[in-house]
């Protein structure tokens, strides 16, 4: 029997998604927790890695066992032994061919950044800041030079592993939440390091450092030390995977209440 779950997770305690000897990143938490639930080693695929730091909102996963438990049951059985941080909030039994990651017909991610001239203090370590000004339209000039398919080796982190740099970027959306901007990327996948780079380059260029038009440049040189340095992990978060809708799994979680803009982000309620 293979089933999907829904996780999400504050990134702040963990050394990222991916499994480590150490034993301190989220799938090991997970797959801990599913382990000692159904009393057997299970083993997840997860539909996008995040590093560390990075929030999940809608993490996808798929695992195959023998147990047989009420979605209901693996909900309530394997939060029991998840940290405070980490939890899983829905359950679906799907197709024995289904695939987290193979079947993702696209990701998304959001970035919350605090425009103030104070660091944040209750928010630390759930959004990114900028302390100088920002012009919404210039970032977004800046981000529309970036829609469509494109070689992003200038956004590019040196230990990426993907097999190409060319990736379809769908959509970049840049809004302000009163204090807050929010910045929401689709892509069908994304670099290691890809969505960081570019919001350093978005700041730059909302800060009025640098023109809108240096974006198109820093895009042409495929050189990533052309582009801005490495933004802070801390307001990132993967809001989840797209699927095709006769799957029937949820769009968002509660979660996606949380963050600025929520009301009107456009996702279906799981």
């Amino acid at each position: 029997m293979r089933i999907a779950l829904g996780v999400t997770y504050r990134g702040g305690a963990y050394h990222g998604w991916q499994s480590q000897p150490g034993g301190a990143t989220v799938q090991d938490h997970l797959e801990s927790a599913l382990s000692q639930f159904a009393a057997a080693p299970i083993h997840t695929v997860c539909a996008g890695r995040t590093d560390t730091g990075v929030h999940g909102l809608n993490q996808v996963v798929h695992f195959d066992t023998d147990r047989v438990r009420e979605p209901f049951s693996w909900l309530r059985g394997t939060n029991r032994y998840l940290p405070a941080d980490i939890a899983v909030q829905w359950c679906r039994t799907v197709p024995d061919d289904f695939h987290a990651r193979n079947h993702a017909r696209g990701r998304r991610y959001a970035y919350i950044l605090l425009e103030s001239p104070m660091r944040p203090s209750i928010d630390a370590g759930s959004v990114g800041w900028s302390f100088r000004r920002l012009d919404g339209e210039a970032m977004r000039e800046a981000a529309a030079h970036l829609i469509g398919e494109h070689d992003f080796s200038a956004f590019r982190s040196s230990e990426c592993q993907a097999a190409s740099p060319v990736k379809l970027m769908r959509e970049i959306g840049v809004r302000r939440c009163g204090a807050y901007w929010r910045f929401d990327f689709e892509a069908v996948a994304f670099l290691h390091h890809m969505i960081r780079n570019i919001m350093g380059c978005m700041v730059a260029v909302g800060s009025g450092n640098r023109p809108s038009g240096w974006m198109a440049e820093v895009l042409a040189s495929r050189d990533r030390d052309c582009a801005a340095p490495t933004f802070s992990p801390d307001g990132l978060y993967f809001l989840g995977p797209r699927y095709d809708a006769h799957l029937g799994l949820p769009m968002r979680t509660a979660g996606f209440d949380a963050l600025p803009g929520a009301a009107d982000d456009g996702l279906p309620a799981a």
